[in-house]
């Protein structure tokens, strides 16, 4: 099948490069020329495990090729994502500009039948309004659709390739037979194709989010009350995690969920209930419990030092909002270091993959390292802001010589405090300082 992919971010990348995989011919479009050049050469501008290998192997079998000429993308395709970006705007709805543009792009270029696939996430009726942009450029037929991903940073190929469901919205059996075919590969497994009405598609797609967001907050309130009580948060999590209504997924405490999705889901789902006269208490909530949480590991630092931070030096481990990604969108490391540099602290952090989209953000206020261990140079504590697999057995006794005081606050809780302590460092986790 032919298939043309609007936007070459996050989720169009890894649209394009799954579809070319199963064998359809797909071409990516983006007006940014840099980022379409730099994909011809083999450079791929996101961090996400097995996609570069993807991108390579397709397009080396052409199955796969980036251009800026949306034109030519348009009149050769017959099946078009729309993937480009939805920024939230300072009321938390989500920026449909770049959507409805190419909207009106596909209804001025397109030549025959095209289904229209929104993958962007985007509130409920968008899908009505793209049909409406399109019809004032063209009287050719068409379909628009809605298909929300559902990927996860770091597991993104996997996600796409083997998806717990996939949803379609779509009023059309002739669109519904299409986007049945399209992803018949991905679910030979038994896993379910959702067809519904496309509101009830936009909406889910939000549910879910909102809701796994929800989860977080809950937890970080209870790992909250475990430090007030003496209770340890890591035997609550089994307790209540064992309970099969509830589950694991999601039961973590840490410094707050960050990251592209759930913070601009939460909010829109938020301005969506409140367009139509509705207060999504629940949510307001849920998002002032997570900005919070970014504040909670700095307090423990600051009561540590007795409310003085000015001239300590810290060192940082992780930087991205969540391991296996070099995403820093609104990532929970950002908001620990601005609150110890207005302290008057000094910085040093690593990150296996974030420290350069971090250097765009924070530039040379804090320093960087490469290797964990030398970001411990002089520290007067270690703060661990992210999860990623190299960080979880570090050398004790190698840390204690390059540290000025022995101190660990683990914001992910992936450290055993009863070891950590045995080893002649004071630990702090969430919720579990007690353990």
């Amino acid at each position: 099948m032919k298939i043309a992919v609007i936007g070459t971010g996050y989720v169009g990348l890894v649209v394009g490069t799954c579809f070319a995989e199963t064998g359809n011919d797909v071409t990516c479009v983006d007006i940014d020329a840099k980022k379409i050049s730099n994909l011809n050469n083999g450079i791929v501008p996101i961090y996400e495990p097995g996609l570069e290998e993807l991108i390579r192997r397709n397009v080396e079998e052409e199955r796969l090729r980036f251009t800026t000429d949306i034109k030519k993308a348009i009149q050769d395709s017959t099946v078009v994502f729309i993937a480009v970006g939805t920024p939230p705007g300072e009321d938390g709805s989500a920026d449909l500009q770049y959507v409805l543009k190419v909207a009106e792009s596909i209804g001025t270029h397109m030549t025959g039948y095209r289904l229209v696939v929104d993958k962007s996430t985007v509130p409920v009726g968008t899908s009505r309004r793209v049909a409406e942009e399109i019809a004032k450029h063209t009287d050719e037929p068409f379909d628009v659709i809605s298909n929300p991903e559902f990927l996860k940073e770091g597991t993104a190929i996997e996600d796409f390739m083997k998806p717990d469901r996939v949803v379609i919205g779509a009023d059309d059996p002739r669109a519904t037979e299409i986007m049945k075919e399209l992803y018949s590969p991905f679910v030979r497994t038994g896993k379910p194709i959702l067809v519904m009405d496309p509101e009830s598609a936009e909406l889910t797609k939000y549910a879910a989010n909102a809701m796994l967001a929800t989860r977080i907050s809950f937890m970080n309130e209870i790992a909250q009350i475990c430090d007030k009580v003496g209770a340890n948060f890591s035997r609550v999590r089994e307790g209540i995690g064992t309970d099969n209504r509830i589950g694991y997924a999601f039961l973590f405490a840490g410094v707050g969920y960050g990251g592209s999705c759930f913070p601009k889901d939460v909010r829109a789902i938020m301005k969506t209930a409140e367009d139509h006269g509705h207060r999504f208490e629940i949510l307001n909530a849920v998002e002032a419990v997570n900005e919070k949480q970014k504040h909670y590991m700095v307090e423990k630092i600051d009561k540590h030092f007795e409310g003085d931070l000015k001239g300590k030096h810290f060192a940082v481990w992780g930087l991205a909002f969540k391991p296996r990604t070099d995403d820093m969108r609104e990532a929970p490391s950002l908001t620990i270091i601005q609150s110890l540099l207005d302290r008057g602290a000094t910085v040093t952090a690593t990150d296996p993959e974030a420290i350069e989209e971090t250097k765009k953000i924070l530039k040379d206020r804090i320093d960087y390292e490469k290797r964990p261990m030398d970001a411990l140079d002089g520290a007067d504590a270690l703060i661990l802001v992210t999860e990623w697999s190299e960080f979880r057995n570090p050398d004790y006794e190698a840390m204690k010589e390059k540290m000025r005081g022995h101190v660990i606050f683990d914001g992910r809780n992936i450290y055993a405090p009863s070891k950590v302590r045995a080893q002649g460092f004071t630990y702090y986790g969430v919720g579990v300082d007690k353990g």
